[in-house]
């Protein structure tokens, strides 16, 4: 009996975020920083949306319309002073999925306030965390946000 709900349990977690593509390119690029980065903010022009809903394969509180591949990947070296924050503005309600090092989704959508979502890891680990920028609502027109990742207090 133990085994047979260690295999639910498996089967579960193997779902949770399959229609996400960790192995993939993604679409607008990657960056290394190391805590303490000079080009503090850092950030970068995306598109958000995508075909599928995180409702729906990620579950929770996460919501939006995203892509398969990641849209950004951050590799970060963490220090132990400066929390990461990860936040997008656009004129759009978007929203924000972040894979961290852990494996652990987290899931955003006005978290900065206004239509603009924003994730803080107080304590970040050193690692990759792959990003993507959701619309909350299907767009039919091609769309412009722009994703931040920075230390400092947004």
């Amino acid at each position: 009996m133990k085994s047979f709900l260690l295999a639910v349990a498996l089967t579960a977690l193997t779902q949770i975020g399959q229609a996400q593509s960790l192995g993939q390119s993604p679409t607008y690029g990657s960056i290394s920083l190391n805590a303490g980065f000079p080009l503090d903010p850092f950030f970068v022009r995306v598109s958000p949306g995508g075909a599928i809903d995180a409702r729906q394969t990620l579950g929770g509180n996460c919501r939006g319309q995203i892509a398969g591949p990641p849209d950004f990947q951050l590799n970060y070296n963490a220090g132990t002073v400066f929390p990461l924050h990860i936040f997008v503005q656009s004129g759009i309600d978007t929203t924000l999925i972040v894979n961290d090092p852990s494996g652990t989704w987290r899931c955003d959508d006005d978290g900065m306030g206004g239509l603009n979502p924003m994730i803080t890891y107080a304590n970040p680990q050193s690692g990759l965390y792959n990003i993507w920028v959701g619309a909350l609502l299907p767009e039919t027109s091609p769309v412009q946000a722009t994703l931040f990742i920075t230390e400092l207090q947004p």
